[in-house]
């Protein structure tokens, strides 16, 4: 653990990565998970194990991220020369099943993302999306 804030009640479990994150309070963190600078996870969120979150993500409270989802911040520029690191915005009372992978997007409040699914676009509040690319 470098540079991370830690809420009160925050519960780390062994073997994770954290890098330069925030860590807001009653978070619990599942073991093998790693999470990268620049990443605020919101109060009473729980990550569960084998999850990737990288740089630029934001959770948002009350958020559930089941096993191994994968967070994508590797965008690139049209000309494919250039690479740059993409926002990802999750809001609320989110659910996100396992093995989901969440490109840079904008998941909305209560939402629901069904497992295995790939979020390739944003999602407004209160919806449930699924599949590959995700409906």
């Amino acid at each position: 653990m470098k540079d991370v804030k830690i809420g009160n009640g925050v519960i780390i479990s062994p073997y994770t990565n954290l890098y330069g994150c925030t860590l807001e309070e009653n978070v619990f963190v599942g073991p093998f998970v790693e999470i990268q600078r620049d990443v605020t996870i919101g109060k009473n969120s729980r990550i569960s194990s084998h999850t990737f979150i990288c740089s630029g993500v934001t959770i948002g409270e009350n958020c559930f991220i089941a096993h191994g989802v994968m967070f994508v911040n590797d965008k690139f520029t049209e000309d494919r020369d250039r690479w740059v690191q993409k926002e990802t915005s999750i809001g609320n009372n989110v659910r996100i099943g396992s093995n989901a992978t969440i490109l840079p997007v904008k998941i909305g409040n209560n939402c629901v993302i069904g497992a295995g699914a790939v979020v390739t676009k944003d999602v407004p509040d209160n919806t449930t999306v699924r599949g590959n690319p995700a409906r």
